[in-house]
């Protein structure tokens, strides 16, 4: 079997760390009912201050971008803000699907949601949802991330699905390691 590229494992890596950090800052964001402050260090000396949400709101943005591409990798799309499609064609030529490897192909709507332990319409939802705010929500001023937002749950359930249908689709199949991309981070 063909291994894949060199540039695209680290890639898929650092797509994988971005989603773990921005549903870690998600996380925090929920559990908060007033957001603290932050102190920000580079080698021990304070170069930012202020409000969490210096790092939050960044961390979850790039984290529904992120989870938007490794969706299209898959071979997913978005159709509506509550349905998932599948990809059927790559836009660009140089764009990398997973079904470039040899025995491997897109995943289905159906393949992406079977193993959800929840409702599998919740779960499709989720990733929906997580496309829709990358291609829509994040182009217009969004509103934050509360414990009552169906959209919070909604990204806590694809912050967690999308890194495992990569491993599960991509790296077991190819019986590749996958890498370790979980943040160590003290308990909420």
């Amino acid at each position: 079997m063909k291994m894949p590229s060199p540039e695209v494992l680290p890639l898929l890596e650092y797509r994988l760390r971005a989603v773990a950090i921005g549903h870690l800052a998600l996380q925090y964001a929920i559990a908060w009912d007033e957001v603290p402050s932050i102190e920000i260090l580079f080698d021990g000396k304070k170069v930012i201050e202020g409000k969490a949400t210096a790092f939050t709101n960044g961390a979850i943005e790039s984290a529904i971008v992120h989870c938007r591409a490794l969706l299209e990798f898959l071979g997913l799309r978005g159709k509506s803000k509550t349905e998932l499609g599948e990809l059927l064609n790559r836009s660009k030529n140089d764009d990398i699907g997973i079904e470039h490897f040899p025995g491997l192909s897109k995943l289905s709507v159906q393949g992406a949601i079977q193993k959800y332990a929840g409702s599998k319409d919740e779960a499709e939802e989720a990733l929906a949802y997580v496309v829709y705010l990358a291609n829509k929500g994040l182009a217009h001023t969004t509103a934050s991330f509360t414990k009552q937002d169906r959209g919070s749950v909604l990204l806590e359930i694809a912050f967690r699905g999308v890194p495992t249908l990569v491993v599960n689709n991509f790296y077991v199949p190819l019986k590749i390691e996958p890498p370790s991309y979980e943040i160590p981070a003290r308990k909420i």
